[in-house]
């Protein structure tokens, strides 16, 4: 732990973060296709290669119950200073060059490749299995990307781009911050799922009205400036250039016969992050006002956690109320709320 101080009217305050050497767990996550490499060498056993959805699945939910809880929140006096270390930063930058490095290093497996520890292609099987770990990175990537997003500093989110350029989602930052944290609880929102709605059901309509929505707001944008949306400037288009650009480029280096297996990879991450949206605001509604507008929102409008394990690798993406609240508030600072609903 290491203890942040500061003075305020004279007295000073101080608070322990008590998760603050388990962050950095959270760059364990795109190391998952170099960790099935070391595992098949050692092992030889093809069954190593779906190891991505057992670790999300199996070991991360065995970790919240070994973990257990954390409802500390830290005091208001230090949440200025909390977010101005920039240890916590570098936690979520480290995620981006490694899952990078883990993408590119999936494709040319997935093109054929051999490396030590694997003398031969591998069988289409495990190639799926390989696909299936890269869509657990790219999901838990799109988390990154959230958190990344929403910050002022343009470097900030321009690392959100390109952790959202895996899985073609590069209009994910644009919907979530200028509609979804609108829109919230309402029948408008396409990533808030309905009281009785199945995942099933709520899949396609938060991911073609994510779309949807992401291209309209662009469009007013660029309707307000007197131009065509039709342009790199366009946020939805020049997030998806970043795709056609990586895809293109692991395509032409490994072959098209890793396009499948791409195709799959990003399904699995777009679904892993949208079952975590389908979570969050389930059966939530703000009331509507007489004015026609809706309430603000509020703690209730969110569903919240203080399992350790799952906050520590999603950073704080579980404290999803304050998260509302505060939308460019770090991770490392966000609250619990006692009022708020509980998973």
């Amino acid at each position: 732990m290491m203890t942040i101080s500061a003075t305020v009217d004279g007295r000073t305050v101080e608070w322990n973060d008590r998760k603050r050497h388990l962050w950095i767990m959270g760059a364990i996550i795109p190391l998952i296709p170099l960790t099935m490499w070391g595992m098949y060498a050692a092992t030889g056993w093809s069954g190593v290669w779906f190891f991505g959805p057992f670790f999300v699945f199996v070991l991360i939910p065995l970790f919240d119950l070994m973990a257990g809880l954390d409802p500390n929140n830290p005091p208001d006096e230090l949440i200025e200073a909390l977010e101005e270390d920039r240890y916590y930063r570098w936690v979520t930058y480290a995620f981006i060059p490694l899952q990078l490095v883990g993408f590119i290093w999936g494709a040319y497996l997935l093109g054929g490749g051999t490396l030590p520890g694997i003398p031969d292609p591998l069988s289409v099987l495990e190639r799926i299995g390989l696909a299936t770990g890269l869509g657990m990175v790219a999901g838990i990537g799109i988390n990154t990307a959230h958190e990344l997003g929403h910050k002022k500093e343009e470097h900030e989110r321009w690392f959100a781009r390109i952790a959202l350029a895996q899985t073609f989602y590069g209009h994910f930052y644009i919907e979530h911050n200028r509609g979804h944290h609108v829109r919230v609880a309402t029948p408008e929102d396409p990533a808030s799922s309905r009281l009785g709605e199945t995942v099933w059901e709520f899949m396609p309509r938060t991911v073609l009205g994510s779309l949807k929505s992401a291209w309209s707001l662009e469009k007013k944008r660029f309707a307000r400036l007197g131009k065509s949306p039709f342009s790199l400037r366009n946020d939805v288009i020049n997030a998806w250039a970043f795709s056609v650009v990586l895809w293109g480029a692991l395509t032409v280096a490994f072959g098209p016969e890793i396009l499948p297996y791409l195709v799959l990879q990003a399904i699995l991450g777009i679904w892993l992050l949208e079952s975590v949206n389908f979570l969050e605001h389930y059966g939530m509604k703000r009331r509507k006002l007489e004015s026609g507008r809706y309430e603000r929102v509020n703690p209730s409008h969110s569903w919240n956690s203080n399992n350790i394990g799952t906050n520590v690798l999603l950073y704080h993406l579980q404290r999803h109320s304050d998260h509302h609240a505060n939308p460019t508030r770090r991770y490392q600072a966000l609250r619990d709320f006692k009022e708020a609903p509980v998973l």
